[in-house]
């Protein structure tokens, strides 16, 4: 395995590849990353990871400067399943101040957008730039960032990348708490509570499967049981898979989605919900 920081020096790794997908990552790096370079290999014979926390997709108030930066661990994590890591260096992602951006389609405004305005189009300006020095046939995002997926979907057909987007799976510990790099924020108190957010979104799907189409109702309820319980709630929302808008009568397709407040930690999780055509609200 490669450890690349230069771009013109990966440039020249991958320009007699035929075949790369990438997954790229901020680091920090659980379980479910790894899933993700996992399931990347079945889509490319060279696998690229990136390492680089992206201070465009951050606000003023928000913990890019103590974002858990664990370079040397991650690197030994991919060890055997990545052929690339690369980890750009600031000064050469962002050679100048950033003034052009990827401007995110309307639903980036919505749901985390509308708590964290401009992160969309962090990630998207990072992403594009890093496709266009991977140039990798295939692209592996996890759905743990569900609404992340979508924008970068979005951006990829619109600007017609001849990139294929793959969603992996979301990973979840034995008790169902999405993994994630913020996790190791949270106090062993807030640990054992913060499975309460996944036991409200499965708790909305298991009545939307029954026939419960109250879809208010069910959100409001899942937001009074976190509120109750000490969670500072951002949303609590159930939308169309396919384009997150707010789902309509003869939707099959759906997902809820939340964003809460524990503590000082902010956690995010969705789960899918696929009815059946009979059974449409």
């Amino acid at each position: 395995m490669l450890i690349i920081s230069a771009i013109q020096e990966l440039r020249d790794r991958l320009k007699s590849e035929l075949s790369v997908a990438f997954v790229p990552t901020m680091g920090n790096l659980h379980q479910g990353h790894l899933a993700l370079v996992r399931q990347a290999r079945e889509h490319g014979r060279c696998v690229v990871a990136s390492i680089f926390v992206n201070p465009l997709q951050f606000g003023p108030n928000e913990d890019f400067a103590k974002y858990p930066r664990t370079f040397e661990q991650d690197c030994e994590k991919l060890e055997g399943l990545a052929d690339v890591v690369f980890a750009p260096k600031m000064e050469d992602l962002y050679p100048e101040p950033q003034q052009v951006y990827v401007e995110p389609p309307p639903v980036a405004s919505e749901l985390c957008g509308a708590f964290r305005p401009g992160h969309f189009r962090g990630v998207a300006t990072v992403v594009l730039k890093l496709f266009n020095i991977v140039q990798p046939q295939a692209a592996v995002f996890g759905k743990k960032d569900y609404q992340q997926l979508q924008v970068i979907s979005a951006m990829v057909r619109q600007l017609n990348l001849p990139v294929e987007i793959v969603a992996g799976e979301t990973l979840r510990a034995e008790d169902n708490l999405a993994l994630s790099s913020r996790n190791g924020y949270l106090s062993e108190t807030e640990r054992a509570e913060a499975v309460r957010l996944y036991r409200n979104l499965a708790l909305i799907r298991e009545s939307i499967v029954a026939g419960n189409r109250d879809l208010p109702a069910l959100e409001c309820a899942a937001i009074a049981d976190l509120e109750a319980h000490g969670w500072r709630v951002d949303y609590v929302s159930v939308r169309a898979a396919a384009s997150l808008a707010p789902a309509k009568t003869g939707e099959i397709n759906l997902v809820v989605l939340a964003a809460a407040w524990l503590g000082k930690t902010r956690l995010i999780d969705n789960l899918e919900i696929c009815l059946n055509a009979d059974k449409d609200l």
